[in-house]
């Protein structure tokens, strides 16, 4: 019987905690972004480089150590390896200069993307039910990619301010659904506890018969 009741209480706990854990740590993110975005994106670029230095050993490691590859597999795995290494060394040589154009590369690519994006969906016009749907999407696909391309720092900033906004947003919502749910806890461990109670009554009728 305690089991019973036992194991939605810790379902629902489990799926409490990790809302509320997710949602305050999007909820922080989103502040720290927007109060000192230049620091965070500083922060950013020295986890992007521990990681390219972390898996350039790993790679001239396998470089080394792999003795099933062939030699040019493994010259491949340690140039590779030594170029990676030297990218999050320059990085971490100079965080501030490595953010900036690390932003400025990303927005420049995401522009790109949506430029790519919208001349695809306007040579699919003909398959499309909805052609005037699709013209509106790939025009301002186009426009945007063309703003974000021509005006990268200005795209970045706003960028960077609207991932802050949106972890915000998502983190108050993680935290809402994590204080609901305690309530739903409580009515499923009330449901648990009376469902026993009204399942006793038939077996107590029929041995009194």
């Amino acid at each position: 019987m305690s089991e019973i009741l036992t194991e939605p209480k810790s379902v629902f706990r489990s799926i409490r905690i990790a809302l509320a854990v997710s949602g305050a740590i999007a909820l922080i993110a989103g502040i720290v972004l927007l109060v000192w975005p230049g620091k965070t994106l500083v922060l950013v670029t020295g986890i992007i480089a521990s990681y390219l230095i972390v898996a350039g050993v790993v790679y001239v490691g396998l470089g080394i150590f792999s003795g099933k590859k062939g030699g040019w597999a493994r010259a491949g795995h340690i140039v590779l390896g030594l170029l990676y290494i030297a990218a999050g060394v320059i990085g971490f040589l100079n965080l501030q200069q490595t953010a900036a154009t690390l932003a400025l590369i990303t927005v420049i690519f995401i522009g790109i993307s949506w430029i790519v994006d919208g001349v695809v969906s306007l040579t699919l016009l003909n398959r499309d039910g909805s052609r005037a749907w699709t013209i509106i999407y790939a025009i301002f696909s186009i426009v945007a990619g063309a703003i974000v391309i021509f005006s990268p720092l200005l795209a970045a900033i706003a960028l960077w301010w609207i991932l802050g906004v949106t972890l915000i947003v998502l983190g108050i919502i993680q935290i809402v659904r994590a204080i609901t749910l305690g309530r739903e806890e409580k009515i499923v461990a009330q449901a648990t506890t009376d469902t026993p109670s009204t399942a006793e009554t038939p077996t107590r009728e029929s041995t009194e018969q």
